[in-house]
């Protein structure tokens, strides 16, 4: 238990530091800034895959499957990669709702900022419960593994119709419920007008990141238990990955366009993380198998994006 409070309280410390230090001001985050963070973060996460090795080796964290600390680590990086390379999804759909509200780039990390703390409770509590299920019910593994396998599906066969918050369901219901104005004051998610407390395109953006990003951990949870049902390793993995969210989606929202294939690379993941889940009580997979697999397939996405030319850009250019 002592493990856990110290991880907690050293999130919440991060967090912290991130919004009354670091970004303590309101200002907009350049490519450099976002590039150093972004640096920061996965050092962090892989650097903490010692961390990982050293309590698994000293028996500090409960380890009911007996996991050796080399698997441990294994396990802990490639439930890492899962949940990174899902997160460029979440990067896509953050830019639509960004735009679709009007947010200043100048605002766009206070509202990131609560929205990755609001994860991180939602994601912690589907944890349990996805771990509780696993260890409660053998056959739920085939479950989120089908599961997993017709999102991937459904991704593939994605028509690329743009996603627009505004004609939402969850946007409808809300202006249903909650006073809403169009127009903002500064950072505020709250303003008064006529006397009535109205919610600004802030909070409205806020609202809509947080519940999509529930919808995301619905395939991004059973993909890590479909590595590891230790709930250390997918609490510390999962949490690592969202906490480098913020700084990723300032480098890499402007060059959204250069990453077409990616949805291509997030398809074979999915695909075999549901694939490995089905078969888990029947074949046993080496875990840097997975390791190369996931690795492989960013790799590759990120390579075809680069190297296949992109004629319909190059015909608007044209």
């Amino acid at each position: 238990m002592i493990v856990w409070v110290i991880f907690i309280s050293c999130i919440l410390l991060f967090l912290a530091l991130d919004l009354g230090v670091f970004n303590k001001k309101a200002h907009v985050i350049k490519a450099k800034e976002a590039a150093i963070w972004t640096s920061i973060w996965i050092s962090v996460a892989l650097g903490f895959s010692g961390v990982i090795w050293w309590l698994f080796s000293q028996g500090l964290v409960a380890n009911p499957t007996r996991i050796t600390p080399d698997d441990a680590v294994l396990k802990y990086v490639t439930g890492y990669l899962i949940e990174l390379s899902l997160s460029i999804d979440n990067v896509f759909v953050i830019a639509i709702i960004f735009k679709a509200f009007k947010v200043p780039d100048l605002f766009q990390h206070r509202v990131l900022f609560w929205g990755i703390l609001g994860a991180i409770v939602f994601r912690a509590l589907m944890i349990v419960f996805g771990v509780a299920l696993i260890n409660q019910f053998d056959w739920i593994v085939y479950v989120f593994g089908a599961f997993l396998i017709y999102t991937a599906y459904k991704m593939w066969k994605s028509d690329g119709t743009e996603f627009n918050p505004k004609k939402s369901f969850i946007f409808r219901k809300m202006r249903k419920v909650l006073p809403y104005t169009p127009f903002m004051d500064g950072d505020k998610f709250f303003i008064r007008r006529m006397g009535i407390r109205v919610a600004t395109p802030l909070f409205m953006a806020l609202i809509i990141i947080e519940l999509t990003d529930i919808l995301f951990a619905l395939d991004s949870i059973p993909a890590i238990l479909a590595i590891t049902a230790d709930p250390f390793i997918v609490f510390s993995s999962n949490i690592l990955a969202i906490l480098g969210l913020r700084s990723m989606y300032f480098l890499i929202s402007r060059m959204l366009n250069k990453f077409r294939y990616i949805n291509y690379s997030l398809v074979l993941i999915l695909a075999y993380v549901g694939l490995k889940l089905i078969f888990s009580h029947h074949i046993e997979i080496p875990e840097w198998l997975s390791l190369a697999v996931i690795g492989l397939s960013l790799v590759g996405g990120i390579l075809a994006s680069v190297v296949i030319p992109n004629k319909e850009h190059d015909s608007l250019e044209d």
